[in-house]
């Protein structure tokens, strides 16, 4: 789970759809009704994009407003360094909620996405300096399309190394082709990373500049070469640290809930295909959320 410049010369713009050489893959087919997914620029925000007030409906099929404490409850850390992990509320034991745009959503309601240089606004807002290990050249800014809670197409937002892009734009154009539900897409600031925890929190992204928990080598986030998915249905969870500290309820991996990455599930057979794994599969500790290049 994460947690927490001048421009780049010459911006380099590279459209990827689900057939493109550059995903390492074959693309995926396009679901019943479907329309084949396309790529189409998107302009990426300079600063922080600004998330828009909460949607004016509460319900939206089976997905629901958020409740009005989520994201504010600070918890206290322990001497570990991590929060204790709690029961979930009951708001959050079946966790579906409406997402709440920060890039405008596509017109069409079709799978787009984009790849380009990283914009120095954008680089500057994300947890990026130039103490980490990996090169701003070497990322890539990635716009594409998934499928929220709600069931409605909406455009998030990656970081993510030059080597992966193509691969991860082909993984969730199949995930959004396969309806896979996604709360939220977001790049996440060394302030947001590094804030106290309130064990609540479920954004899917690539990059952070942080070591691997309890240790001083550099997490494969930090090379931008591992995604955590839908953090709070699928958490980290290792002796008494479970992260998020809310996310109880989902250590239970047997009823199958919205969200969840399970055997059988669309998620495990997109990054299988373009060779990533999944951490759901280590043996001294489950971390359900998080694929990566290196299986690290």
């Amino acid at each position: 789970m994460l947690r927490g410049a001048a421009r780049v010369a010459g911006l380099l713009v590279v459209l990827v759809g689900l057939g493109s050489a550059a995903g390492g893959c074959s693309g995926a087919p396009a679901g019943p009704g479907e329309h084949r997914p396309t790529a189409t620029p998107t302009a990426p925000p300079t600063s922080a994009p600004g998330t828009s007030p909460s949607p004016a409906v509460t319900r939206i099929g089976n997905a629901t407003a958020a409740p009005p404490w989520l994201g504010t409850r600070v918890l206290p850390v322990g001497p570990n360094g991590f929060a204790a992990a709690r029961d979930t509320p009951p708001e959050l034991r079946n966790r579906s909620i409406i997402t709440v745009d920060d890039l405008p959503p596509p017109p069409d309601g079709r799978f787009h996405a984009t790849v380009q240089a990283v914009p120095a606004g954008v680089l500057a807002r994300s947890s990026w300096t130039s103490g980490c290990p990996v090169a701003a050249a070497d990322l890539r800014y990635l716009t594409v399309g998934f499928r929220g809670f709600d069931g409605l197409a909406h455009t998030g937002e990656l970081l993510v190394n030059a080597r992966a892009a193509g691969k991860l734009v082909t993984v969730f154009g199949r995930l959004f082709a396969a309806g896979f539900p996604i709360e939220r897409m977001h790049i996440s600031s060394a302030a947001e990373l590094n804030a106290p925890p309130t064990g609540d929190s479920n954004t899917t992204e690539v990059f952070a500049c942080r070591p691997v928990r309890g240790s001083k080598a550099w997490s494969q986030h930090a090379y931008g070469l591992a995604v955590d998915v839908n953090p709070f249905q699928n958490p980290y969870h290792k002796g008494q640290v479970v992260l998020p500290e809310l996310a109880t309820a989902y250590l239970d991996r047997a009823p199958a809930r919205p969200g969840m990455i399970r055997p059988g599930g669309p998620v495990l057979p997109a990054f299988t295909a373009v060779g990533w794994k999944w951490g759901g599969n280590y043996r001294s500790l489950k971390d359900y959320m998080h694929f990566s290049a290196t299986g690290g």
